[in-house]
């Protein structure tokens, strides 16, 4: 008989991909996708470890899930990813209603480890691969619109910043063999997908070698975006150090290759960013930006910033701040610096800059991202953009959203308009967050 799995996921969009993943697997093995988890027999939360907070969220939400088990003795609760990875048996001390444990390189033992919790036990497989990509596995969509879905191009990371715990959870960095991306691609389009992103840590160091032939990251683009020019392509996350002229001129050359860049800058600080062993410093990261803003004038960036990071002084949160005013991102994501153990930063560095000037800080950050985001927006009013229609508005479902190539959310008044098609749409309005417009009926 079939199980009802429940799947829910926390954390970055690799972590999505990787519930699809799990789903895939699952599903090939008498299990049925459930959207009720009240209904389930197995509910399995996807964790994330890159910050504090989110570790907390999930012990939150599993303390909650304690009544499904009291009604349902049968129910299997598992935690995976990467704070199953990081925590092992601590959870299974910590949350006696955890029945499974399993980290993100030993997805395909899920079957086994389930008929073992099945049979009366508990199951831990934590065990890192240094050769698991899941390139013959296709994944179900989860949650998906039938427009956009999410391709993991590669696993794993090395760089080893020394505030992340990724290359710990996640392992040694490995690259998928590229026909089997290419493939995957294809087989979206063939389902009517008109959108991919390419996922990894640090999608710029892709690398695969066969027979002599090398696939780099900017062959692969290449190589996805010809598999037709109604599919959209995108790809997350971009370190600094790799990101390649190469690269910079193929996004420039093919029309269907999204001109926006995730460029996490986290800290504008050289002494910071080399604490950090971010490999680089602030001159080379502004030079990549003006070699993106040279090769690519409508590109949009976007980026992450820590604030608060060990040892960080006045001094170094304004040049943060004066880097994001001279770079001028339309978005990016912030936070206060989370001490994860384990890592470098815990360590070696002393945790010494107080909460509450964390906090300041960070305040800080996310007002001035206000304005030049708003700054940004206001310039695209009277433009007209094409956007791929993904969704009703939430305010009303007289409205529909997409995103422009720069990946700013358009809202748009429907007339017969669906998910999926392409419109164009001209601004004519905005706040910091969206812009708003009509559409260009076509002549």
């Amino acid at each position: 008989m079939s199980k009802k799995l429940y799947i829910e996921t926390y954390g970055c969009q690799m972590n999505f991909s990787d519930s699809e993943i799990v789903g895939s697997i699952l599903s090939q093995n008498d299990c049925i996708l459930e959207e009720d988890i009240n209904s389930a027999d197995i509910i399995l939360i996807n964790t994330c470890s890159i910050r504090e907070n989110a570790e907390k969220r999930v012990f939150n939400r599993l303390r909650n899930l304690k009544h499904l088990k009291k009604n349902n003795p049968l129910l299997i609760i598992g935690v995976i990813g990467c704070m199953a990875e990081r925590l092992k048996e601590d959870l299974l001390k910590k949350e006696p209603a955890v029945d499974l444990i399993v980290g993100p390189d030993a997805y395909r033992d899920l079957p086994k480890l389930l008929n073992d919790v099945n049979l009366g036990g508990k199951a831990v497989q934590t065990l890192l691969s240094e050769d698991e990509t899941y390139d013959d596995i296709l994944p179900v969509r989860i949650d998906s619109n039938g427009v956009s879905a999410f391709i993991s191009i590669m696993r794993g990371c090395q760089n080893f910043c020394a505030y992340c715990v990724v290359p710990y959870t996640r392992g040694k960095e490995r690259s998928r063999d590229p026909q089997t991306i290419v493939n995957e691609a294809k087989t979206l389009v063939e389902n009517g997908f008109k959108e991919v992103t390419l996922l990894g840590q640090n999608v710029n160091s892709y690398f695969w070698k066969e027979n002599g032939e090398t696939v780099n990251f900017s062959k692969l683009m290449s190589m996805v975006a010809e598999i037709s020019p109604l599919l959209r392509v995108r790809f997350a996350t971009s370190h600094p150090k790799d990101l390649s002229n190469e690269l910079i001129q193929t996004i420039a050359k093919y029309s269907n290759i999204c001109k926006s860049i995730h460029l996490p800058m986290q800290a504008g600080s050289n002494s910071v960013l080399k604490k950090m062993n971010r490999k680089y410093t602030r001159e080379w990261y502004l030079e990549r930006v003006n070699a993106i803003k040279a090769a690519i004038p409508d590109c949009g960036l976007s980026t992450d910033i820590i604030a608060g990071f060990c040892g960080e002084t006045e001094e170094d949160h304004k040049e943060t701040l004066s880097l994001m005013k001279e770079v001028g991102y339309d978005s990016a994501f912030m936070f206060k610096y989370s001490e994860r153990p384990g890592t470098t930063a815990a360590r070696n560095y002393e945790n010494d800059v107080p909460e509450d000037v964390k906090g300041r800080r960070l305040e800080e950050i996310i007002a001035l991202q206000g304005e030049l985001s708003l700054e940004s927006n206001k310039k695209d009013i009277g433009n007209t953009f094409e956007i791929l229609v993904e969704g009703q508005s939430k305010r009303s479902k007289k409205q529909l959203f997409g995103r422009n190539s720069q990946n700013k959310v358009i809202i748009f008044t429907a007339t017969d308009e669906k998910i999926g098609d392409y419109v164009n749409v001209t601004v004519l309005d905005c706040t910091a967050a969206t812009l708003r417009g009509d559409r260009v009926k076509e002549i």
